[in-house]
């Protein structure tokens, strides 16, 4: 690593602007600051200042933060964590945090101590034979920023990065709809940044005195962030070697049965080696002689047989259990040639170590449990196919924006008998269990009520009514259980909440020279009407939510369908798609999307507004999509 970029006042950077000039001259809604203690509490409260700021900025809709990716948040997290900390560890002083972004999306990152004779340690040359105690966090700071530096003022020190916005190109848009695709690159980018030098067994002591709580802060932030357990446990093995041991394996078992291995376990073992081309020859060699611990849930080191077969020589190899919450979950294996015993500082950085590695595992499997029970619930409460209607062609959009939980959106087309057909679009207020409630009443509600031969309004009416009752019910039965406790009262916002629902509700009969639709918007998105010379009209008229009002009368509009006509029906992750401060449908911009679609069938209408909203924001939706497009042939 060269050596830091340094600057006085008056210095202008690589951008043109000096590092404090601008600070008086940013908005002050788009710039935070805050005074922290020179604690080890330090690091985490930066982080949260930054993550608030970037959300509340966006939440408002700011100038600059339509650039903001996910990416970009992420990398702002790290490089503020980082210079944090090295102006605790080498300054000691109170920190000073500002964070500003700039209109054309550019974060910029000041941290400022005052002990200035100390400069941030990274710059000093390396040798080929001293194993560097500091600066790595500082490789990472230059490797994710612009640019970065250091500017001297009297009385203080500040260590600036500039983190640049990339633009919304379509290519850079798919990169970040990809983010976990490249989630164990970039993980493994920065665990070899905390650990990637060569173990010297005299610099131990010194370096385990001085740098381990930082490497374990590190390593458990970049631990707790990850949603795979192997990418944990590959994360693991690049954390260990080559700083605490020279190879590592990983085994991961069922916590059903206790098995595991490197195949039909609970998932595939990691092995890091010093030199890559002796993983596999160590891989086989570890394959025939798997742990076989003799307290399955003691975490401390308990000695393993030397592999001598592929690694030669004499050495010294441990095994850690990995347990969290009183689960076993797999085994950690190290070692390290040359050494009869490692030493009593390394096995208890190890132990610590392997309890974030436990605990990272255990979080993810819990997370792979509750993405595979809402994907299932997801399934039960969507129809398995949309109806074929005589007459009409059909597409439809679903895109939930959580992948691991019941979307909030939901939709259906079934037949309601004596040659009707009945559609449904809805959107729950708020989404996981509590919208799968809602889902898992209304729908089959709706197909109940149809087939009964009610009328689109006397549906709604009946619905409204039944959500209300159903959330009154809720209320009661929370109330009881609150009295049997002898819990406190409730207080507004305690309890469940009130179970209301927006739907657009239609039935389609066919007839010889077109369709009769007859349709009511329930606080929803109102469905446009497209035809074949590309004018736009609004096809029912709003009223009230369902599950908020008692007694609300509901009615419903009656119109032709003729040959030709396109009926659009969306959620309101449609017309509300955010790009900063303005919506998608701001000025009738559903509208003019529609109208462009003039001459289209339904499949490529709906793959045109699915693009056109997509593209409209530089960043993946922010609430589920979805959208149904019916035309008469």
């Amino acid at each position: 690593m060269g050596a830091i970029p340094t600057q006085r006042e008056t210095l202008v950077r690589a951008c043109g602007v000096p590092a404090h000039a601008s600070e008086e001259s940013a908005p002050p809604h788009t710039r935070a600051h805050a005074t922290l203690p020179g604690s080890s509490v330090a690091p985490g409260s930066a982080r949260a200042l930054v993550r608030t700021a970037l959300a509340d900025w966006s939440a408002l809709g700011l100038p600059g933060t339509e650039h903001v990716t996910d990416r970009l948040a992420a990398d702002a997290l790290l490089v503020v964590s980082e210079l944090v900390t090295n102006a605790v560890v080498h300054a000691g002083t109170e920190v000073e945090l500002t964070c500003r972004l700039e209109e054309s999306g550019v974060l910029i990152v000041e941290v400022c101590d005052h002990h200035p004779s100390r400069a941030p340690r990274g710059g000093e040359p390396e040798t080929a034979y001293e194993t560097p105690e500091y600066g790595r966090g500082l490789r990472l700071v230059a490797t994710l920023a612009e640019a970065w530096g250091v500017t001297y003022r009297t009385g203080s020190k500040t260590v600036w990065a500039r983190l640049a916005a990339t633009d919304a190109t379509a290519g850079e848009e798919i990169e970040a709809y990809a983010e976990e695709e490249h989630a164990l690159e970039r993980g493994l980018l920065v665990a070899g940044m905390l650990a990637p030098e060569p173990p010297r067994a005299e610099g131990d002591r010194d370096w385990l005195g001085r740098g381990a709580l930082s490497f374990l802060a590190e390593a458990s932030d970049l631990l707790a962030g990850q949603l795979d357990e192997d990418l944990v446990a590959a994360l693991a093995g690049q954390l260990i070697v080559p700083r605490l041991a020279d190879w590592c394996a990983v085994w991961l078992e069922d916590e059903a049965t206790g098995r595991g291995g490197w195949a039909g376990g609970a998932g595939p073992a990691r092995v890091w080696h010093g030199s890559e081309n002796r993983i596999e020859e160590l891989r086989r060699a570890l394959e025939k002689d798997p742990p076989h611990p003799h307290d399955p849930l003691r975490s401390g080191p308990a000695a393993y047989p030397w592999p001598a077969g592929p690694l030669g020589g004499s050495g010294a190899a441990l095994a850690y259990r990995l347990v969290a919450g009183g689960r076993p979950l797999g085994t950690l294996v190290i070692g390290r040639a040359g050494i009869a015993r490692f030493p009593d500082e390394i096995t208890g950085l190890v132990e610590d170590l392997g309890r974030r590695v436990a605990l990272a595992i255990g979080a993810a499997r819990q997370y792979a449990r509750q993405a595979t029970i809402s994907a299932v619930l997801q399934r039960g409460l969507l129809p398995g196919a949309v109806a074929a209607i005589p007459g009409v062609r059909s597409a439809l959009v679903y895109e939930p924006c959580d992948k691991g939980g019941p979307s909030g959106d939901f939709y259906d087309v079934f037949p309601a008998g004596d040659g009707r057909w009945c559609f449904a679009l809805g959107d729950v207020q708020g989404k996981g269990p509590e919208a799968a409630v809602v889902i898992g009443l209304a729908r089959p509600w709706l197909r109940l009520l149809a087939r009964e031969g009610y009328r689109v309004a006397d549906v709604l009416d009946r619905l409204n009514q039944l959500l209300l009752d159903d959330a009154t019910e809720a209320a009661d039965a929370a109330a009881r259980a609150l009295v049997a406790a002898g819990a406190r009262p409730t207080v507004p916002g305690d309890g469940p909440q009130t179970r209301f629902l927006s739907l657009l509700y239609g039935e389609l009969v066919p007839h010889e020279g077109g369709v009769r639709c007859t349709l009511a918007s329930a606080g929803h998105p109102l469905p446009l009407l497209l035809g074949p010379d590309g004018t736009v009209r609004t096809a029912a008229g709003p009223q009230t939510l369902l599950g908020v009002v008692e007694d609300a009368t509901y009615t419903s509009e009656t119109f032709e369908l003729a040959s030709g006509d396109t009926l659009l029906c969306v959620t309101d992750g449609v017309t509300e798609r955010r790009s900063g401060s303005r919506q998608f449908d701001d000025e009738d911009g559903l509208a003019t999307a529609l109208a462009g679609c003039a001459g289209l069938e339904a499949e490529p209408i709906a793959e045109r507004i699915k693009r056109l909203v997509h593209e409209f924001g530089a960043r993946p939706p922010a609430d589920d999509l979805a959208l149904l497009v019916l035309q008469a042939e």
